[in-house]
């Protein structure tokens, strides 16, 4: 494996070189050390109380000492039907933009109260149920399903406390660390100094002020890589502690490396002494197991106990932070700190903006994911070549290399999809031109894919390249639809081009330009089954601070960047995914974007990746956690570079990785370019032929996972799903993160992760049983893991009794050309109390919008054992899943077209032993005669279960059937 540098930490701050995240901990630590004495200096008068219809309104006062007025805070606490609690908290002065700004800035005086606009969709309507009760200390509000919840709120000091089957589940303010840091204005000190923080050094402890006046020292200036913060605004940040008493386990704010379980981050052996921070960034090469800031943001977190799952969305778009710290509290001083309970302490920063969270009280994890995706939407669902194979690197060098890797594909019948063009397709880094020496014919290349129903997708980025012919920058330029700098001209940095510009997609007009851009007279050379990759979207800026943009920046509206940076790459993704969806606007095609930055509500856009990974084992084994954490974030369809970006992968480990990345949502092979070239086919012999058998289980298995994601695009639900959400009773087995559930399927896989291993111990929750997907072997829960042999051509991956799943078995060269194969239903039968199955299948044309207006296919499969010696001994049913209504053309159009598709086999896993003796089944159809299908019978031997195949039963997928056995 070729050498490969690590993460340039000098690149990136700390929190001692961040002075708001400094300012808020020491806060933290002033109040901590003096838990006994400290007050918060926050109160709400109760004469300024006013509910309606739901709506908490009054004023949070801000105490600042003898001889100085207090400074008012708006509060508004949203209880909403879904039972999810908002809480806002706005600034008075800044809200009436009573303030000075300096240097002449035109930024906003307000603080950001757009990202809502960005990140919030629906399920705000409020509980009108709601119902106050007032003391003297606190008001208390009733809400939620069956007034089951009740929120507390304290006057003085202010302080929320949640409530939740007679128990506090989460505290706002418990520790008093709440600071909205309000305006002020800059008295001239001449013995105060900014800081300027050089890269690589240490910064200094905050100053001493013997006056024991605040330290201004970040206040209204701030440095770092040689870039200079304006701060026209001064100090706006917000902070506020979120404690979840018993509650140890704590999940979510993706994206980071790391375990799925949170770690603390006030340091101590195994923990973090940096907190987890949120600031979109270009990471280059970025390290294991580390709270630094990564290419998304997504601030949702859960915490989670025996039974009960709780979380909060922070809504701030702009730099962030989060501490957490355990406590173990005793209620036994004698105990010795045996037994008790674990408190997680939370302490949440951002650099400005409001103070807007959302509290959820579930009881489970399920409950958490689909409020939260009520929220901000559900992932998008995909067109079906999205969720098979796409090959990629930087970079197939002509239209020729396409062509010729796409023979070879089909020469070494390797199914794939898409195939992708990074930087070099460009004529000079010019996004929307093809170069004309290397690529000369993109449309006769496109036509060869279309030939085998693939597709192309190209990379374009935010950044224009600054150039004299180039009419793009000339109309980015003329129509002010680009980002300005500080001083309100247009924004000059560096990326691949060299000299650029950056559109700013917060503003409509530049959306609508966007969207010209691509229509197929503009974007010549670009066909229908071309697609778009907008990589750099954080934005990355090569001579900027952090590699971004300066926080300073004014967007459209005059929001400085500071405001809204971890929304610019949603911006981005939105303005490309509605461009492709106008492209084709008399069939409108589903659009199919990649973006690599990410903030609450990318979901809704396509798909993620976890950006620039090594060729390394601890690159592969990171990728599962960080998956999953982006799955019970709301964003399931994400995936990670198989293979790894940097670095050249030996054999062994590319062949794993492929093991693994198969059972990634977005399952895609991508390299540097750099790197040697590494297609399936080039791997050699045995590893090709396991590659390709590894690929082949994804597309066996494509009608499953596309189910999984029409479930994802209607409540939310993670396409990958950890224990603890299966289970969340299972206490032994809260922090596995190395295992998952595909969906609902029962199917559970455990890749391999680590150089020369030939087995790994899967956990099994006790009482369940499992088989081996591929030889029936047994496997019983009992609360522990279990062997499992996986030399270098076996997955490990299990079926659970209980569950009924669908597949195909015939092999084609894409996904498109499978669209009229029959099924296959696996059903998997568990142990003797567990002889009941279940399970989905969803079907629509896999393109296009018909779907919303009923052209599509849901139906449930059930299977029972029989009831009585008279009656079959077990009997399997398809029933609709769609709700009685009148079909529409489309419907009906679709429904006719899908008639002759049918179930080709049924596979049953632990088949009864007195099916032995039998040889058919009787099958029963909607508007069919009755008939009967043979029926074969394998015994148990060897550790393997029996298993029954019923061959041909000529049932069609989307009909109404019944078989008894």
């Amino acid at each position: 494996m070729g050498i490969v540098a690590s993460v340039k930490h000098e690149n990136f701050k700390r929190c001692d070189q961040s002075g708001f995240c400094r300012r808020n901990r020491a806060i933290a630590d002033a109040a901590t050390s003096n838990e006994n004495s400290w007050a918060s200096p926050y109160y709400l008068d109760p004469a300024t109380i006013n509910v309606q219809n739901g709506v908490l309104k009054a004023i949070v006062s801000k105490s600042l000492g003898e001889g100085y007025g207090p400074v008012s805070f708006p509060l508004t606490i949203a209880f909403l039907e879904s039972g999810v609690a908002r809480v806002s908290i706005d600034e008075e002065k800044r809200q009436k933009g009573d303030v000075e700004l300096r240097h002449g800035s035109v930024a906003r005086k307000e603080r950001y109260n757009e990202a809502s606009n960005w990140a919030i969709v629906g399920a705000l309507k409020t509980d009108r149920r709601a119902s106050p009760s007032m003391a003297a200390e606190a008001t208390t509000i009733v809400y939620g399903p069956g007034n089951s919840y009740k929120a507390v709120i304290k006057h003085s000091p202010f302080a929320i406390d949640f409530w939740r089957a007679n128990e506090v589940h989460v505290k706002l303010n418990g520790k008093g660390f709440l600071n909205m840091e309000h305006w002020r204005p800059k008295i001239e000190k001449p013995a105060k100094e900014a800081i300027e923080v050089k890269e690589g050094e240490e910064a200094q402890p905050l100053i001493e002020n013997t006056d024991a006046e605040e330290d201004e020292s970040t206040w209204w200036e701030e440095s770092f890589g040689g870039n200079t913060d304006s701060k026209p605004k001064g100090p706006e940040s917000v902070g506020l502690d979120i404690t979840f008493p018993g509650y140890e386990h704590v999940f979510g704010i993706p994206q980071h490396t790391g375990p799925l379980s949170l770690k603390q981050t006030r340091g101590g052996s195994g923990n973090f002494d940096e907190p987890y921070r949120l600031y979109n960034s270009d990471v280059f090469e970025y390290e294991m197991d580390s709270p630094m800031t990564l290419y998304g943001a997504i601030p949702l977190m859960q915490a989670h106990r025996k039974d009960s799952t709780v979380g909060v969305f922070w809504l701030n778009a702009a730099e962030t932070w989060i501490d957490i710290v355990k406590t173990k509290i005793s209620t036994n001083p004698l105990s010795l700190g045996i037994g008790g309970k674990v408190d997680t302490q939370t302490h949440w920063f951002s650099e400005a903006g409001l103070l807007d969270v959302f509290v959820f009280l579930g009881p489970t994890p399920r409950d958490i994911v689909h409020a939260y995706s009520d929220l901000t939407g559900y992932t998008q669902l995909p067109q079906q070549f999205a969720i098979a194979y796409h090959q990629c690197r930087w970079n197939y060098v002509s239209d020729d290399d396409v062509r010729e890797v796409d023979r070879k594909f089909d020469k070494h019948n390797i199914p794939y999809d898409i195939i992708w063009l990074d930087l070099e397709y460009t004529n000079e880094k010019k996004y929307f031109q093809w170069d004309p020496h290397t690529f000369p014919d993109p449309l006769g290349m496109q036509t060869q894919l279309d030939a085998h129903s693939r597709k192309l997708v190209v990379l374009i980025d935010p950044h224009i390249k600054n150039t004299h012919d180039y009419s793009i920058v000339d109309d980015l330029k003329s129509k002010s639809l680009a980002v300005r700098n500080k001083d309100n001209e247009i924004y000059e940095g560096w990326c691949w081009p060299g000299s650029a510009h950056w559109i700013d997609c917060f503003s409509p007009e530049a959306q609508k330009w966007w969207t010209s851009l691509f229509q197929y007279k503009t974007f010549q050379g670009a066909a229908p089954n071309l697609f778009i990759w907008n990589d750099m979207n954080e934005p990355s800026v090569f001579n900027g601070p952090e590699t971004t943009m300066p926080k300073d920046n004014i967007h459209y509206g005059n929001w400085e960047h500071r405001d809204l940076h971890n929304i610019n790459g949603l911006t981005f993704v939105n303005a490309t995914y509605n461009a492709l969806l106008h492209r084709d606007s008399k069939v409108p095609k589903r659009p199919f974007v990649l973006t690599r930055s990410f903030f609450s509500g990318s979901q809704r856009m396509g798909a993620m990746w976890t950006g620039d990974n090594q060729a390394s084992w601890p690159h592969l084994a990171a990728s599962i956690p960080m998956i999953l954490a982006n799955n019970i974030a709301g964003f399931p369809f994400s995936g990670a570079d198989v293979g790894g970006f940097f670095g050249n992968p030996e054999k062994d480990l590319l062949t794993r990785w492929y093991q693994a990345g198969i059972f990634y949502p977005f399952f895609r092979a991508h390299a540097h370019i750099d790197t040697r070239r590494r297609e399936p086919y080039l791997a050699g012999e045995p590893y090709t032929k396991i590659i390709t058998r590894a690929i082949r289980l994804r597309y066996q298995l494509l009608p499953a996972w596309y189910t999984a994601f029409h479930q994802a695009s209607v409540d939310g639900s993670p396409i990958l799903r950890p224990h603890y959400y299966v289970y969340p009773g299972d206490e032994a087995a809260f922090d596995i993160d190395d295992q998952f559930f595909i969906g609902s399927t029962g199917l559970l896989a455990k890749p391999v992760v680590s150089e020369g291993a030939n087995s790994v111990d899967i956990y099994l929750p006790t009482g369940k049983t499992f088989y081996d997907y591929f030889d029936y072997t047994v496997y019983r829960g009992v609360g522990k893991s279990v062997p499992f042999s996986a030399p270098l051509e076996k997955i490990p991956l299990l079926m659970q009794g209980g569950h009924i799943f669908p597949r195909k078995e015939r092999p084609r060269k894409s996904s498109g050309l499978m669209k009229w194969d029959p099924y296959t239903l696996v059903v998997v039968l568990g142990g003797e109390d567990e002889m009941h199955a279940e399970g989905e299948l969803y079907i629509d044309d896999g393109e296009t919008f018909d779907y919303r207006e009923g052209a599509f296919i849901h139906r449930n499969f059930t299977y029972a054992p029989g009831i009585s010696s008279n009656a079959p001994m077990g009997i399997l049913r398809s029933e609709s899943l769609t709700p009685p209504s009148k079909e529409s053309k489309k419907a009906k159009a679709y429904l006719q077209s899908m008639e002759h598709v049918r179930v080709e086999k049924i596979v049953v896993i632990n088949a009864p032993s007195q099916w032995g003796g039998r040889a058919s089944v009787r099958v029963l159809e909607d508007g069919q005669h009755e008939r009967s299908a043979g029926l074969r019978y394998w015994k148990a031997e060897g550790g393997r279960t029996a298993w029954a195949v019923v061959r041909d039963p000529g049932v069609g997928i989307g009909k109404r059937w019944k078989m008894e056995f």
